[in-house]
């Protein structure tokens, strides 16, 4: 026997064997044709169903998600709007206090100011007396022309004289009182300017009270929107949180630039104290340490940050008492500076130890180095002493920027959460489909090979339905149907 001897059911015909096979596997094909449908629709159906459960399951998650997330944006866009209107209100306060509440005063000594003003006024305008009647009988006698030397002619000389002298006294009275008058006017300009002054800063004040109640007024109905949940708002709320996740994304990323250069400046001195052979794991202990610090100060900063009340990481902070919270701001504070001082010292030191090394390396190599003023040598040590006592204060100012980019992450994090889910819905579906598309495939290729028998029975059965006499498909409906 062949090695294909197995495989020919006529010895001697393998081309025969091979039909008898082909037929052979049509025929059970054909016969197991409903159980294999069936085995492959339950099995397409099941995978179907149950990715449609899983989908229905994360659109159902996506929603609650997104309502959740809808409620974390609401509530951090009304507890930011009532920050601002609890700090308007103070601000609003401390002018009223500073500046109107003294108005009683104000407004008596204003009102002291316009009657010392009207008094003078009054004073000023006052007119001189008339002259007597008598005068213009005097001046037409006096007018007569007189040619003699008579006892009139010098009676009314001298009458013209008298009349002349007291029109000049009365001339020179009046400039008197005008003058007088004028500078009582000229007094007054002290008054006016004070009054008009007191008046500008009153007004300065009310108008900055109007705007403050205007800004006051439109974070009112910005809070009135967001209780009620408005799509304007939470527009708003959402590119406020995008604006506000990569803004503060940014300056935590520059702020990390800091902290390296801050960790460099301070991990080579700290092997003279804590030893540079000493390891913990892989890192060095000098390294540990070093980086103990810079957490230690950005700790105090959060801390400082709190105490001012200017972050709320920690609202237990921000709601000791005062006393209390001026001593804990206090503490963290000086430990601040202990720190700072601190990471200056090591900045000398690192100058001292990069010298030596350098000074060590010369001398190995015999070579002599080169002399470097002594003005220019303190450059580079004075600007790494005062970074090392700057950055760890740069550093306190970042408990700002990580509660901001905290807040505005929740909002991030719940919409890319979302995202994902949608899109984790949407493959589910597409495997369900698919899988039925498969299915159905299947179902098709299946019937392509056994179509032979198919065909024979499709023809047989049409032929049987055109023989059978109309009584009988009347009288068994249900096996014409099957």
């Amino acid at each position: 026997m062949s090695e294909n001897g197995l495989f020919q059911i006529i010895p001697g015909s393998p081309a025969l064997s091979v039909v008898v096979l082909v037929v052979a596997a049509v025929v059970l094909l054909y016969m197991a044709r409903r159980y294999a449908h069936l085995l492959i629709l339950t099995f397409a159906r099941s995978v179907h169903g149950a990715m449609r459960l899983a989908a229905r399951a994360v659109q159902k998650a996506s929603k609650d998600l997104k309502h959740r997330n809808k409620e974390v944006l609401l509530s951090a866009g009304a507890e930011h709007v009532e920050r601002q209107i609890e700090r308007e209100f103070e601000r609003i306060g401390s002018v009223v206090t500073r500046d109107l509440q003294p108005y009683p005063a104000l407004h008596r000594s204003i009102a002291d100011l316009i009657t010392v003003v009207d008094e003078d006024y009054r004073k000023s305008t006052e007119t001189p007396p008339a002259p007597p009647e008598w005068l213009d009988a005097v001046r037409a006698v006096s007018s007569i022309p007189s040619k003699d030397e008579s006892l009139v002619g010098r009676m009314l000389g001298e009458i013209k004289n008298a009349l002349d002298t007291h029109q000049k006294d009365s001339i020179k009275e009046y400039r008197k009182q005008s003058a007088r008058r004028h500078l009582m006017l000229k007094r007054l300009m002290p008054s006016w300017r004070k009054v008009s002054q007191t008046l500008d800063r009153m007004e300065k004040t009310v108008t900055g009270v109007l705007d403050r109640a205007e800004f006051v007024d439109r974070k009112v109905k910005e809070y009135k929107d967001i209780l009620a949940g408005t799509q304007k708002a939470q527009r708003m709320l959402a590119s406020s949180s995008l604006t506000q996740f990569f803004i503060s994304g940014i300056v935590l990323l520059i702020a990390i630039g800091g902290a390296i250069v801050n960790f460099n400046l301070i991990a080579l001195p700290m092997s003279e104290m804590v030893g540079g052979s000493s390891y913990l794991g892989p890192f060095q202990m000098s390294q540990v340490a070093a980086l103990v610090i810079i957490l230690v100060e950005t700790v105090m900063g959060v801390y400082l940050m709190e105490a001012l009340r200017i972050t709320q990481l920690f609202p237990i902070i921000g709601m000791m008492d005062d006393r209390k919270r001026m001593r804990f701001l206090w503490a963290a504070f000086t430990i601040l500076v202990i720190m700072a001082g601190i990471e200056s010292a090591l900045a000398f030191m690192r100058d001292v130890i990069v010298a030596d090394k350098q000074a060590l390396i010369q001398s190995l190599a015999g070579a002599e180095g080169s002399v470097i003023p002594e003005t220019m040598n303190w450059i580079p040590t004075v600007g790494q002493m005062v970074m090392g006592f700057i950055l760890p204060f740069a550093l306190a100012f970042v408990a700002i920027p990580f509660e901001s980019f905290v807040h505005s992450s929740r909002t991030m994090l719940g919409v890319l959460a979302i995202g994902l889910m949608n899109f984790l819905g949407f493959l589910l579906r597409l495997v369900g489909n698919v899988t039925m598309g498969l299915a159905k495939v299947l179902l098709a290729a299946y019937d392509l090979v056994a179509f032979p028998l198919l065909w024979v029975e499709r023809i047989a059965g049409g032929r049987v339905r055109r023989k059978k006499p109309p009584e009988v498909e009347e009288e068994h409906p249900s096996e014409v149907t099957k």
